[in-house]
């Protein structure tokens, strides 16, 4: 995969995943059952960041490689899935490959 904008996207995008798991599995637990907020509060901030950077990216990719809005859509909503993100770097490697 020679193309930088998509590269970036994609790792953009795999970090967002990581971030939302970490969020979800990790932080939340030390929140409620550890009376650890702190976690939360920082692992949500560079979870947000991450994923203003992966709508920006998209925003962008969506534009230089025109992709149909339903592929953005579908980029969208793996965003919001937890695993979502993993899935969705495999299929577009996957795709710039074949």
């Amino acid at each position: 995969m020679r193309n930088t904008l998509l590269k970036n996207f994609l790792t953009v995008a795999v970090a967002e995943g990581v971030s939302y798991l970490i969020l979800l599995l990790i932080a939340m637990p030390l929140k409620y059952w550890g009376n650890f907020p702190h976690a939360v509060q920082y692992v949500g901030w560079a979870h947000g960041v991450l994923f203003v950077a992966f709508m920006v990216l998209l925003l962008l990719v969506w534009i230089k490689y025109k992709w149909s809005f339903g592929k953005v859509v579908l980029a969208f909503i793996a965003s919001l899935l937890p695993f979502g993100t993993f899935v969705l770097d495999r299929k577009l490697k996957a795709e710039a490959q074949g």
